[in-house]
Order: structure tokens, then sequence, then C-alpha cells
């Protein structure tokens, strides 16, 4: 806990056997209530592995995607009675240590949301990020922060924090079961008024870390071009979508 606020770690995890102790170990222990994998039918044994570190573990008993995984991490992070939610990949790719850094920043009331962003610091490349993903991050970035009228470095971090109230009044379950689902999720915030933060967060890039392929990250980047001209539509009120106003806000603009 932080000042009484219970804090819980989810990991959408797939294909992540030989990776999950790592982060397992260098997770802050002193202050993280509850460890919940998620395992998207993964073939290696991580669900096997988690559950002999002693990690709460629920399996897909089907691959859902990326996006369902964390619809499960998030459902069953607020029956636990979750004040304050990190997400940390369990590859091991982000520094698990900042965990504490992070939640810290939701418990203070100053954000509903923070993200760790592999961007600031300009450690990426360093780090071992290919040069077309930063080439391609860079220019999407740029692409929604003009659409969505914000000022992130980076929309595609797997690393973030959020408060319960934001996982109650906002609509994350109507976001898409695959890739997109971060920045449909991210849209929702920024559009929604929620107070974000970023922190600096270095990456690490090696053979076990995951990764989606080329093909898939042409067509998470056709997704991450449509929801940002969706929600330019949203905020000139050309277009209403429910999924970008908070819950109980659908009147607003009929």
């Amino acid at each position: 806990m932080i000042n009484g606020k219970k804090v819980i770690v989810v990991m959408p995890a797939f294909r992540a056997a030989k990776t999950v102790e790592m982060t397992w170990d260098a997770l802050p222990h002193a202050i993280v209530d509850y460890v919940l994998l998620v395992d998207d039918a993964s073939n290696d044994g991580t669900a096997r592995v988690a559950r002999s570190l002693g990690i709460n573990v629920r399996v897909h008993e089907e691959n859902r995607g990326y996006g369902a995984n964390q619809k499960t991490c998030y459902d069953a992070a607020l029956a636990t009675d979750a004040d304050i939610v990190v997400m940390v990949h369990p590859d091991y790719q982000y520094e698990p240590r900042l965990v504490t850094a992070m939640a810290a920043m939701i418990e203070s009331g100053v954000y509903d949301a923070v993200l760790g962003s592999r961007i600031l610091g300009g450690q990426a490349l360093a780090g071992g990020m290919p040069v077309w993903k930063y080439v391609a991050n860079r220019a999407l970035t740029l692409f929604e922060n003009l659409m969505l009228g914000a000022k992130l470095s980076e929309y595609h971090t797997g690393y973030r924090a959020f408060s319960r109230t934001l996982l109650e009044r906002s609509r994350w379950r109507e976001c898409s079961n695959d890739f997109v689902f971060d920045n449909e999720m991210l849209a929702q915030i920024i559009l929604g008024e929620f107070r974000l933060g970023e922190i600096s967060v270095p990456t690490k890039y090696f053979d076990d870390a995951s990764s989606i392929n080329f093909a898939r990250s042409v067509r998470y980047g056709f997704g991450v071009l449509r929801v940002s001209v969706a929600g330019l539509l949203w905020r000139v009120g050309i277009r209403w979508e429910t999924r970008f106003a908070r819950l109980g806000d659908a009147g607003l603009r009929q």
C-alpha cells in the first residue's frame, strides 16, 4: 500500500515463461499488495512458471488478444478493491522498480493516469528500440498530438498506471480486443479530460522481450490513425462516440 491505498500490479502475458521471474523479482513488493497475471493461452508454460512464483494467475483458454487480456486484468483488479492499478508487461522490457514512482503519482491525487515513457530521457534507441519503430513512434505520436490536442512524448508505451476512479468512469470495455486497445483507451483518457502524467522509463529490447512483427505493426499504425481522426471529429463536434465520454456523460453532446 501507499498511504493506505491498495496497489495492484496486473501483467497481461503471452509466452512470457522466460522473463516473468525477472519481472517478478524486480517488483517493489513492499508497496504492491497483489499481483495478477492473465495468460492469453500461451504454449510455453507461462502460467505454470507464474504460479510457482506465487503470482495469482488467470488463463484464457483461447487466445483473445492483447486488449481482451487487459480487460480481464482490469476487471479482476477492480474486483480486488484496488485503489491503484499498474500494468507491467512480464517480458522485463520496462523497469518494474518504477511501479513505486508511478503508483505514488496516482496516490498523490494529482493524476488519474500515468504513462511510463520510453522517449522522455532520450534513451529509447540506446535501449535497443529498432530505428524503424522509433521513427514510427515519433511520427504517430506527432499526428496523435495534433488530432487529440495533447502534448504527450509517446502514446505507445505498455507501462501504465490508473486510479480506480478512472477505471470506473472510462469506457475501456468498449475498446478493441487487439493491440489498438492501448491507443483507444489513451484517447478516452485525453478526450475524457482525465489528468494524465508521464515519467521517464528506461527500456530493454532483447530476444525474449515480446514485440509485434512488422505486419502487425502496420495494422496497428492504421488503427492508430483511425482512432486519432475519430478523436478529432469528436473534439470538433462532428461525430459523437460514447467510448470517448466518461460514464454518465452520454447526453452531453446530444
